[in-house]
């Protein structure tokens, strides 16, 4: 049985401080999982698809979970969220949405599009680790997640 915390996790997010913290929120929450990056929607797609920069599967391994954003550049969450899960390939991976957003009609967007989880970002450090604890603990130790499938 493959080991369920080896698992790769890809967040979509144009914030560099985002990003930043969160990097520190896993290494503070002990979570050994590898953490990746893009920083728009259409990295996103590049990588889903291996286009581009991420064309060796080596190098940029199908997520089992992406974190994501709703307010990029480019092409922004929501649209990236419903191309993602309409294709066949692609629509088993967990995506959980991690924005600022607070708009109910993002939230019932999201979830009606297929995102498992809508988290508003916390404001201070501290309570994105406490998130990021919590998201290890659901996500990468009690649900089972569908890594039969190879995709791309």
């Amino acid at each position: 049985m493959p080991d369920k915390r080896a698992i790769t996790i890809l967040m979509a997010d144009d914030d560099a401080d985002d990003r930043l913290m969160t990097r520190e929120a896993f290494e503070a929450s002990h979570l050994k999982n590898e953490l990746r990056f893009v920083e728009n929607g259409v990295e996103l797609l590049d990588y889903l698809y291996r286009r581009g920069p991420y064309s060796d599967p080596a190098s940029s391994p199908r997520p089992s979970i992406i974190l994501l954003d709703l307010n990029m550049p480019k092409k922004d969450g929501r649209e990236v969220l419903e191309e993602i899960k309409s294709d066949p390939d692609l629509r088993n991976i967990r995506i959980i949405v991690l924005t600022t957003s607070k708009a109910e009609e993002d939230i019932y967007r999201t979830y009606n599009l297929g995102a498992a989880s809508y988290i508003t970002k916390p404001v201070t450090f501290e309570s994105l680790v406490d998130v990021v604890k919590t998201l290890g603990k659901y996500w990468l130790e009690i649900v089972e997640l569908d890594e039969g499938r190879s995709g791309n």
